[in-house]
């Protein structure tokens, strides 16, 4: 990643939080209400930076280091958001304190404030209950959206507090940026304004939980590239009840005449239930996303798949022939769950550069130390790894033990909504 697109992120939350912070700077007042005024529009610069990022089209996230980052960020910054707006009100009962104590509590007490009062801790409490969906990633994905939707509630909340409070016209750029950033997710994301339309052509049932399905443009086509994923969402069918929510799922096959494949691994309610689609079943597609093996080194690489976590690799191989030694290790938990291993050994016997280790792991903890190269023979190799976040995490510290730099080991991640 370059340079840029590390900065870009902090860059731009900079720019956002700082921009009303000094604009709304207070003069002459106390230091505690001077820092309760400056830590309520921090945490609306904050809140906004995250709520941009929440945004997911390609041309931005190509720029902003690819939208699992995006993600990363959105959270952080979401939950600095809390903690900072949370010292608002404190700061305020802090100040009421130097006074008298009783004033302290009525900048705290709801039922002593008016309508500025109770909007403020509404817009408070609805951020807070959204956060909760941040710390909770065993939280059923339903639940998870509900939460996450309180967000906006806590935004035109905080809108209507600035309002009841009658500050500046100018300084309430912030809240309504905020809400046009969740208005464009809404339509050109969840409402699929920005996703294309496609058509269900073939199925293959590779595995029990494993089928991969194959779709044809019905308009202009997605410009992908293998390594990386769209975002897909399955409508109804003659025998199929489609999911309107759109899923990550990443590309396995790619073909010159704009279909593409994907495999689709039942991993919860929903990707269970799409090991049914059927063939004419419409759908639609937004993206492509990610830079996962889009620039391959020349030298030579070792790729370490987990479970559906071989859908980026297989489509290389399928794409084009291999322009430097691979070695690539399949892990998987049985020999009927790994789906595509026939394909994979055929090519691998079709080409001299390709080195394929698949091996079957039935408690799901491969021995990583006995399966990955040693430490000399991983001298001036490039590690991509694609799969479960507990592999992936093992893997990465057992290659860096092993002497291999962070910058040549990329990964791919299915941790993220």
């Amino acid at each position: 990643m370059s340079i840029a697109s590390r900065l870009s992120i902090p860059l731009i939350a900079a720019f956002l939080v700082g921009a009303p912070v000094f604009w709304a700077f207070p003069d002459e007042l106390s230091g505690w209400r001077s820092f309760a005024i400056v830590a309520g529009w921090t945490g609306c610069g904050l809140l906004l930076a995250s709520l941009l990022l929440m945004i997911r089209e390609p041309w931005l996230a190509s720029r902003l280091g690819g939208l699992e980052r995006m993600y990363v960020w959105h959270h952080r910054l979401g939950m600095a958001a809390y903690l900072v707006l949370l010292c608002h009100p404190l700061a305020l009962a802090a100040d009421g304190w130097e006074e008298q104590p009783a004033f302290a509590w009525a900048e705290l007490d709801p039922g002593q404030q008016g309508w500025p009062g109770w909007l403020g801790w509404a817009a408070l409490l609805a951020l807070m209950a959204g956060m909760a969906a941040a710390l909770a990633p065993r939280l059923s994905y339903s639940a998870w959206r509900g939460l996450h939707a309180l967000l906006a509630g806590a935004v035109v909340l905080a809108f209507a507090h600035l309002l009841q409070l009658g500050l500046d016209y100018l300084l309430l750029w912030t809240p309504l940026l905020a809400m046009s950033f969740m208005l464009w997710r809404l339509v050109r994301a969840d409402y699929g304004g920005a996703a294309r339309p496609y058509v269900v052509r073939q199925v293959h049932r590779l595995a029990p939980d494993l089928v991969e399905v194959s779709l044809a443009p019905l308009s202009q086509a997605i410009s992908a590239q293998p390594g990386q994923f769209v975002l897909a969402a399955f409508l109804d069918g003659p025998r199929f009840r489609g999911c309107r929510e759109f899923h990550p799922f990443t590309i396995s096959a790619l073909a010159a005449d704009g279909r593409l494949s994907l495999g689709i691994k039942a991993l919860g309610d929903c990707t269970r239930h799409f090991q049914s689609v059927e063939c004419g079943v419409a759908a639609r597609l937004q993206g492509p996303f990610g830079t996962f093996l889009a620039d391959q080194p020349r030298g030579p690489s070792l790729w370490i798949a987990g479970g559906i976590g071989i859908t980026p690799f297989l489509a290389v191989l399928r794409t084009r022939p291999l322009r430097q030694p691979v070695r690539l290790v399949y892990l998987h938990r049985s020999s009927r769950d790994a789906g595509y291993l026939d394909e994979l050994q055929a090519l691998a016997a079709a080409q001299p550069s390709l080195s394929l280790t698949a091996m079957a792991n039935a408690d799901g903890v491969p021995d990583l130390p006995a399966i990955l190269p040693a430490a000399a023979d991983l001298v001036g190799v490039h590690c991509h790894l694609c799969g479960p976040p507990g592999l992936l995490t093992a893997a990465v510290a057992l290659l860096q033990a092993r002497g291999v730099p962070r910058e040549r080991i990329h990964c791919e991640r299915f941790d993220f909504r």
